[in-house]
């Protein structure tokens, strides 16, 4: 398949470049009903039961012993192999935007269409960057950065695909960069950390989307111990807030929880497959956490939405492109339901 060049522009300040920017909808549509349904993310809408946290998690700083414990129960969680090293890091994006500094390349290939932020930091780094259609076209670069399952079409690649290129990148001192942020809902054997192998390769995991505590900032990096010890550094002294390593520890331990949530989101993942499609949305890609779907006028209907209070996620790249997360409820969804009627109906 083709591959194609782009120039890639600094971070824009625009509404609406990345999803839940509420502060932006508000703005925009001053005039949408409060409280504003926020559909725009692909967090999870069941944030984590955690306890009151100790005092302690406030009035002193991240302690080291707490911190490895904490790492100790994210490899558990993720199934790291022992040859790798698990980074625990203020959200996956930190480790996004460190890696093209402490791992300097000429050429980065991205898997498109995909998380636009790779691209911007490897290009902001000084790589050449190249956006591909086809993962063996990323063999001949430095760094390659896959998203899997991918955002926002749920692309999901086989794991042998991904380790081998990993292992061709790796015999020459390059490097794969998998980011798992949308992993945790899918089968253990859908990530390719089981398989990882000695060089070559560096996974992301983001514990805000699954556990539905974005606002927590925690993410972790799983990497050789070269690449480990390089991001350990850049983090110091506390990389992760004590209430991260507090709350993290205690839910990446809770396996019920995770699997009692997959059940409450497939649930109502289906249930918001049959309103789409009842208002004539086009479902083109899905993970546990979010439904993209196609339409003729997707920006019509962003806008009808956001002046009903309802923030999808819109591309500027695809115009008929619309990306929904899971509703948490029935009264979520019924909300968006009336709203979709209504637009359908004036149509």
């Amino acid at each position: 398949m083709a591959k194609f060049m782009r120039k890639v522009p600094p971070r824009s300040h625009a509404a609406f470049d990345h999803g839940g920017d509420l502060s932006a909808a508000r703005k925009a549509y001053p005039q949408a009903p409060e409280p504003w349904l926020d559909l725009s993310t692909g967090v999870s809408p069941y944030a984590y039961p955690f306890a009151p946290l100790p005092p302690g998690s406030w009035t002193r700083l991240p302690q080291s012993d707490e911190l490895l414990k904490l790492e100790a129960a994210a490899r558990l969680a993720y199934r790291v192999p022992p040859l790798a090293e698990i980074v625990a890091a203020p959200g996956s994006q930190a480790v996004i935007n460190w890696l093209p500094h402490l791992y300097r390349v000429h050429r980065a290939g991205i898997l498109g269409r995909t998380y636009s932020e790779h691209v911007r930091s490897w290009s902001a780094a000084g790589a050449v960057v190249t956006v591909v259609e086809d993962v063996k076209e990323l063999e001949t670069q430095d760094v390659a950065a896959v998203v899997n399952p991918n955002n926002p079409d749920g692309r999901l690649l086989p794991v042998e695909a991904l380790i081998r290129l990993a292992r061709t990148l790796g015999a020459r001192g390059g490097l794969v960069v998998v980011d798992e942020a949308f992993a945790d809902f899918f089968s253990p054997a859908a990530s390719v950390l089981p398989a990882f192998p000695e060089e070559g390769l560096v996974v992301l995991r983001s514990f805000g989307k699954a556990y539905g505590l974005p606002g927590l900032r925690l993410g972790f990096a799983i990497a050789p111990k070269s690449i480990a010890e390089k991001l350990r550094h850049a983090l110091d002294p506390w990389p992760v807030s004590s209430a991260a390593i507090a709350i993290g520890s205690v839910a990446l331990a809770d396996r019920t929880w995770v699997e009692l949530t997959r059940a409450q989101l497939a649930a109502q993942g289906e249930a918001l497959d049959r309103l789409l499609a009842a208002a004539g949305f086009e479902i083109v890609g899905a993970t546990p956490l979010f439904r993209l779907v196609r339409h003729e006028d997707a920006q019509g209907v962003f806008h009808q939405l956001a002046s009903a209070g309802i923030l999808a996620r819109r591309f500027p790249e695809r115009a008929d492109w619309l990306r929904f997360s899971i509703p948490a409820s029935k009264t979520e969804l019924d909300r968006l339901g009336r709203i979709l009627l209504h637009i359908s109906s004036v149509r």
